[in-house]
């Protein structure tokens, strides 16, 4: 019983330094030139930090610059796309709905839109509210995306009505598959329930009501007098590239904040929707359900390059991803457009809470946001290294599948059909047209519902093409098989991303491109 003691007092002991730490309510020491070190490594222009501790801002700052080549800061006033740390907001919005009695967290989804209809019927009669949010549907990863993505002429509604033709890729509730367009969905039920928009809603209900005055709800207003310009990198050059302006998915992602206006939304979060000075946006039952695992997420070993980052268990909540670090939960999620990526990230037990936006595709967000969360646990890790090296091995091996897709292909083996045998109009279920063209020597693609999807197709090897899209930020080359008929006519086309780094919301796999009959 003694050496029992004696060891619970050496953990506490041990704990002590922890604790005290976590009770400092100050920015971590060298805090600015650690985000000089990384933005250096990693490129990016801009950064916003908003650091929450028990119930205050602790920083809210801008780094760098908007532009590169231009002298004008990122400043707290700055803002940045969140991309899908919108999705925490509209299940927020869902949850005041709930408290108003309005809807159940498991009302059917048809029961508010009756309409509404996935291609399984049993699916559909049993999908709730909660399970919008949750990324169990059955649908594939990013399914559905290119009814949006890129900016397509298909509107919300239209969107959610094509979901009907989308086969399921696993049984309901059975797997964790990421998707946008239930979030969408999503918006239609608040639409439906409240008598207002999405982005009407989010705006009176939510962002007026915390005082987050400078954001807005559109993709389409990212730009402005105080708006970081999003860069990626293009040919191996960060450079600026066009905004994401369409407002289609505004529910999954189309969120404008800065740092001022980031602490505002952590606190509430922290504080169980405690506002400044007046009525709570939402209670603390609401805070159990939007932080509650409902999808577990399978864990495996971490990279060894980020060992801390490992996690025992993991889930998807309503809005949040939900896992263990370092022994306490943390509630956090990721956000990426073309030129913006973020990260948020609470620590409810130390009531501290970490926003990071950044207009550059890199890893620099976590490795900012892990040293900031280590700092107040007591904790120390080389985040910079880690996730600077962890990115190298991922461009590494990109680089490795891309040559070897090029040393496998027969160059020599020649398509089965002259060139105009391949040209005419092909059509999916959900997507709708896709064109093809002969145009000269060679043929050319177009989506009909996405403009920017215009593509040359160079021959790869027998009846597969290469298409390369002319506007090269898509960064999205895929490659496009037709597969014959005893006869020699085309049945049928089918597509692939032509790289392991092309973004998983273009979904191109799941399309099945039939000839249409003249």
């Amino acid at each position: 019983m003694r050496r029992c003691w004696t060891l619970l007092l050496g953990l506490l002991a041990a704990a002590a330094p922890l604790r005290a730490q976590a009770r400092t309510a100050r920015p971590p020491a060298g805090i600015d030139q650690y985000i000089a070190d990384v933005m250096k490594a990693f490129e990016v222009p801009g950064i916003s930090l908003t650091i929450v501790k028990d119930g205050k801002p602790i920083l809210t700052k801008g780094y760098g610059v908007r532009t590169l080549g231009k002298r004008t800061p990122v400043d707290e006033h700055t803002l940045f796309g969140i991309a899908s740390n919108t999705k925490a907001f509209t299940a927020t919005a869902l949850g005041l709905l709930v408290e108003e009695g309005k809807l159940g967290w498991d009302d059917k989804v048809i029961s508010h839109l009756p309409w509404f209809r996935l291609s399984d019927p049993y699916v559909t009669t049993e999908l709730t509210i909660r399970d919008l949010l949750v990324h169990r549907s059955g649908l594939g990863l990013g399914a559905g995306d290119l009814l949006w993505w890129p900016p397509s002429t298909y509107d919300r509604k239209e969107i959610a009505r094509r979901l009907r033709f989308i086969p399921l890729a696993t049984s309901f509730r059975s797997h964790y598959a990421y998707d946008n367009v239930l979030y969408s969905v999503a918006g239609e039920v608040i639409e439906a329930v409240s008598g207002l928009s999405w982005e009407d809603f989010v705006k009176t209900r939510i962002l007026d009501r915390i005082g987050m005055t400078e954001s807005n709800v559109r993709h389409s207003e990212a730009a402005g007098l105080n708006a970081a310009t999003p860069h990626a990198r293009i040919n191996g050059v960060v450079r600026p590239v066009k905004p994401f302006a369409s407002d289609n998915t505004n529910p999954a992602g189309g969120i404008n904040a800065n740092a001022v206006d980031m602490a505002k939304w952590l606190i509430v979060q922290l504080d169980s929707g405690k506002v400044a000075g007046g009525e709570p946006l939402f209670h603390p039952a609401t805070t159990r359900q939007l932080w509650q695992i409902v999808t577990p997420i399978p864990t495996g070993p971490p990279p060894p390059e980020v060992a801390p980052y490992g996690a025992d268990f993991t889930g998807y909540a309503l809005g949040f991803f939900v896992r263990d670090y370092r022994g306490v939960k943390l509630v956090t999620h990721t956000g990426g457009l073309p030129g913006y990526v973020s990260r948020v990230a609470m620590i409810p037990e130390l009531r501290l809470g970490v926003a990071v936006l950044t207009n550059q595709e890199t890893a620099a967000i976590n490795a900012i946001a892990f040293r900031v969360l280590d700092a107040y646990l007591g904790a120390d890790f080389d985040w910079l290294a880690g996730w600077r090296a962890l990115s190298a091995r991922g461009d590494s091996a990109t680089a490795r599948a891309e040559a070897a897709a090029a040393t496998s292909r027969d160059s020599t083996a020649g398509p089965s059909l002259p060139l105009d045998r391949y040209a005419g109009t092909y059509r999916d279920a959900w997507y709708g047209d896709v064109s093809i063209a002969r145009e000269g020597d060679r043929l050319v693609l177009r989506f009909s519902h996405t403009p920017s999807l215009v593509g040359d197709l160079v021959h790869w090897q027998y009846d597969t093409f290469l298409v390369r899209w002319r506007d090269r930020e898509l960064r999205a080359d895929a490659f496009i098989t037709f597969a014959l008929r005893p006869d020699g006519a085309i049945d049928r086309a089918t597509m692939v991303p032509a790289s392991p780094a092309v973004d998983f919301s273009f979904d191109f796999q799941d399309l099945l491109l039939k000839p249409v009959t003249p």
